[in-house]
């Protein structure tokens, strides 16, 4: 029973001595407060890369509509140039 008893202690400490290094290793308090701080950081700066997004997207429109227009420019097609309908009428 005492030898039991003693192994289950012996047990109990190694596990308590591992448990003790690993939370040295990985303290949850430390991985909490960076992912904290980025999480935070993030937020704060939300409305610049909002900003960046948009002024992205304007530029890929813009250069969209402008092959469009030489697209336009030089198809024959009725509906995409309007001149053929006008001078036939």
């Amino acid at each position: 029973m005492q030898q039991n008893l003693t192994m289950t202690l012996k047990r109990l400490k190694t596990f308590l001595t591992y448990s003790k290094n690993y939370l040295k290793r990985n303290n949850p308090i430390k991985v909490f407060k960076k992912e904290f701080v980025a999480s935070l950081k993030d937020a704060l700066s939300i409305n610049k890369k909002k900003k960046m997004l948009q002024y992205k997207l304007r530029y890929q429109m813009h250069q969209l509509s402008q092959m469009e227009k030489l697209i336009a420019q030089n198809n024959e097609h009725v509906f995409l140039r309007g001149k053929k309908i006008n001078e036939m009428r």
